[in-house]
Order: structure tokens, then sequence, then C-alpha cells
């Protein structure tokens, strides 16, 4: 075991004993083509639904803008 692999598997039982544990997340990659064409795909399927104008509103009034730009 390198040095390296000895102070990570050190800094993971560290945390194990405070409690804490591993959480790996998969999310989409946001870089390739496909990603764009799904969210357009995805878009059109529901811009002529009535209930994403009442969607929309609500998501709008309930934001929290404060701090943001």
């Amino acid at each position: 075991m390198t040095i390296n692999n000895q102070r990570m598997q050190k800094y993971r039982t560290r945390l194990l004993k405070n409690g804490l544990r591993r959480v790996e997340i998969r999310v989409p990659d946001t870089r390739q083509e496909k990603f764009s064409d799904e969210c357009k795909r995805q878009s059109s399927m529901i811009k002529s639904d009535p209930q994403e104008g009442e969607i929309l509103r609500w998501l709008e009034s309930s934001s929290d803008k404060v701090g943001w730009q």
C-alpha cells in the first residue's frame, strides 16, 4: 500500500468513526450531446401541457432569490 493509499484509508476510517459514511452519486453527463437532445425532447413533450404554466408560476413564486443574481 502506497503512502497516499494509507493516508486515504486513515481518512476514511476517521470519517467512519465520526459517524459518516461514503456515498457515491452518479449524475448525467451534461457535456454529452445526447443530454441536450434529451432535455429538448422532454421540454417539447410538456410545452402544450395545460398544467405547465401553473407549475412554472408556482416555481417562480416559491423561489428564494435573495442573494442570487
